[in-house]
């Protein structure tokens, strides 16, 4: 069965907290996680084709915030797979742990889900848009009952500072380089968010590991966005993006 896709660049998506203060896309389709905790989408900017890959972190120290909310996420989706026909994935595409520690109804959820379960035919998918969660909803098949297979992709570490090199070097040996720009986007949620603007040592040890990976891309280097309290930030540059 060949599986729909749906352009996001026509929906909400471009306003949530991952993309909103990135380049504007005139398409954007979401294309799972070819690596662990890494979500891939292939995009359209200015009418070239590029990659981008987006992690999300937060601290270690930190991980309360994201299990309180993520307990709330998994209440909404067994209550609406309860209620549901069919198998289906739901992807979450970003969640903003901060807000939603207050504002978050689980019922809601579980109603907007239901309501676009309806609409889906097996090989179809939809984008959930409920406060700042943003997800993917795809009916896999057609059955007298119901199941939803939930998908995060967040990734917890330590306060040590190797961690931020550690992780934009993994995901960059993992990227082949074609005719095409590659862009890697660090969406931190801490509190006390990881990377340093003012640190000159951890923003050389980046520039210099950006610009060694840089030496196999074909025309484009990549580019590597951080995002978290302080703002967003071009690491590669250490230029204010918005």
């Amino acid at each position: 069965m060949a599986f729909q896709t749906i352009n996001l660049a026509g929906t909400e998506f471009p306003t949530s907290n991952l993309f909103n203060y990135l380049p504007k896309f005139e398409e954007i389709y979401y294309q799972g996680n070819p690596i662990e905790h890494v979500q891939l989408f292939r995009a359209v900017r200015e009418g070239q084709e590029c990659k981008l890959l987006a992690v999300t972190i937060i601290r270690k120290d930190e991980d309360f915030l994201w299990e309180s909310t993520r307990d709330l996420l998994v209440r909404s989706v067994k209550d609406a797979a309860s209620i549901m026909r069919g198998v289906y994935t739901f992807d979450l595409l970003t969640f903003d742990v901060h807000k939603e520690t207050e504002l978050f109804n689980p019922r809601e959820l579980t109603q907007v889900l239901m309501n676009t379960s309806l609409k889906l035919k097996a090989g179809e998918q939809a984008l959930i848009k409920y406060s700042s969660v943003y997800g993917m909803l795809q009916k896999m098949v057609d059955e007298a009952w119901g199941k939803i297979v939930l998908k995060t992709a967040v990734e917890l570490f330590n306060d040590k500072p190797n961690f931020l090199f550690a992780l934009v070097s993994r995901i960059l040996k993992t990227v082949e380089f074609a005719h095409e720009p590659v862009m890697v986007l660090v969406n931190d949620l801490s509190t006390w968010p990881l990377h340093d603007p003012r640190n000159e040592q951890q923003k050389a040890f980046l520039d210099g590991l950006i610009a060694r990976q840089a030496k196999n891309a074909i025309g484009f280097p990549p580019e590597v966005y951080i995002q978290d309290q302080n703002g967003v930030r071009e690491l590669f540059s250490g230029t204010i993006v918005h």
